[in-house]
């Protein structure tokens, strides 16, 4: 009687094919191939979550590209890199204020208005931006990137909690690699569109101008939305004056800390890498672009195998070996600086940054989903919401500090090593965080195994 609903839900036009015919996904998977796997594992996402999904390549299409081409845009417009921390920090401190209200405000409620002002808002305050830093209006070039981290923060933090509601959780690991395919499938593009287009008339295809027509190119994202026709399978609310009581804080507190070691670390990296790049090594835009490409093409081939590798291998190296690898790259990529005067050390850093991105990136969706399952059902539109205001918050924070590190002179090597440090910690407790969900499960696991033989045991006594 419990199942009816559920498999009435999902046997719909936009469910995949083979579930009308009763296919099981572990059953199937072991007797595959693992090309066939892999494939076979996205072909059970739901329509309408790649509805969702292809609403987020455009939006993702406007913030990446914004991480390849706006810091030089600034700088052509005589802002130092100070500068454009600061202006980037006022992006990150929205999402770190709002994050978390939205997420409690969306708990039990439809995620798909949100998705119409992502997909709106976004694009058109990316135009406001990029007119606001070529009229030089400080104010308005902060308050737009405010308004524009509150635009995208309503795709960010909604994307995920609707994927887990509307899918099955056979196809969860799948739809959540697409969600995170978005963003490297982005940057690729991107960057060699970007390359491509300077190379055919570099005076007419400036930054600002590939900016504004991919902010304009991603009004499209809201057309897909639109096309998300089906029922949304709502969580149970949990009233505002209920807040404290209603969550499970100290479970979600625990899964957060990595995130937040990570994040801050990484902000002291990740916005700022293709200015370590020109002002160290001397490469200039559209350079950084074509390595960028390559870097989240591998980035997006690893993403898109990392469903497969967890079930073959589990968490500890879909998460933990992938996360240490990564830490070696970046060490090796801060480490250039000290010799970067030799005529090698921009194609170590370029090696070091290739091998580097995909090896984190690839640990990001298994990370998501990690925790998502160990906060639980009940826990997840909050955890989703408080990532995201870590993640912003945090990079607001190491954004500041960037800023004040370089007004003293800090090296970028010195500052990257800082990242280092804290990435061996929050490497450390996801290790953590895996024992504990896999000693969880083995513990269910038991208890169901146990309740299965209590009919049969009772079945052969003696009367």
């Amino acid at each position: 009687m419990n199942q009816a609903p559920q498999r009435a839900l999902f046997q719909t036009d936009d469910s995949p094919v083979c579930w009308h015919i009763g296919f099981q996904f572990p059953d199937l998977f072991l007797s595959m191939s693992p090309l066939q796997s892999v494939l076979n594992g996205y072909r059970q996402v739901p329509r309408h979550v790649i509805y969702l999904i292809v609403a987020q390549f455009f939006v993702q299409g406007i913030n990446t590209a914004f991480f390849l081409l706006l810091n030089y845009y600034m700088a052509e417009e005589g802002f130092a890199d100070y500068e454009v921390a600061e202006v980037l920090s006022y992006r990150f401190l929205a999402v770190f204020c709002l994050a978390f209200p939205i997420g409690l405000f969306i708990k039990g409620r439809r995620l798909k208005p949100f998705f119409y002002v992502a997909t709106v808002a976004t694009p058109v305050m990316s135009l406001v931006l990029l007119h606001a830093i070529g009229a030089g209006w400080t104010q308005v070039v902060n308050a737009s990137a405010m308004l524009w981290g509150l635009a995208y923060t309503c795709m960010q933090i909604t994307v995920l909690p609707f994927i887990l509601l509307n899918a099955r959780k056979e196809a969860h690991s799948e739809a959540i690699s697409l969600s995170f395919l978005s963003f490297s499938g982005t940057i690729c593009l991107i960057g060699i569109g970007n390359f491509i287009l300077t190379q055919i008339d570099p005076a007419f295809f400036t930054e600002k101008r590939v900016l504004q027509g991919i902010s304009v190119l991603g009004l499209t994202g809201a057309f897909f939305v639109s096309r998300i026709r089906v029922p949304e399978q709502l969580s149970q609310k949990v009233p505002f004056r209920k807040v404290l009581h209603g969550y499970d804080w100290g479970t979600i507190f625990k899964a957060l800390t990595p995130t937040l070691i990570i994040a801050v670390g990484a902000g002291f990296t990740i916005p700022v890498i293709n200015l370590f790049f020109l002002n160290v090594h001397g490469l200039p835009s559209d350079q950084f672009s074509l390595v960028g490409s390559l870097t989240f093409f591998l980035v997006a081939m690893t993403v898109a195998i990392m469903p497969y590798v967890r079930r073959s291998f589990g968490y500890k190296v879909a998460i933990t070996f992938f996360q240490s690898a990564s830490i070696f790259m970046l060490f090796a990529l801060a480490t250039t600086e000290y010799y970067a005067h030799l005529p090698f050390a921009l194609g170590i850093a370029i090696g070091a940054y290739v091998l580097r991105q995909p090896l984190m990136s690839a640990a990001a969706p298994m990370t998501s989903e990690l925790t998502m399952y160990y906060v639980g059902p009940r826990n997840q539109e909050i955890m989703s919401a408080l990532n995201a205001s870590v993640w912003s918050g945090s990079w607001f924070i190491s954004m500041k500090l960037f800023g004040w590190l370089r007004q003293m002179e800090f090296r970028y090597v010195s500052i990257f090593l800082i990242t280092v440090a804290m990435y061996i910690v929050g490497v450390a407790w996801y290790a953590y965080l895996i024992r504990q969900y896999e000693r969880e499960r083995q513990g269910e696991h038991s208890e169901g195994e146990r309740t299965k033989l209590k009919p049969v045991e009772a079945g052969n006594k003696s009367p």
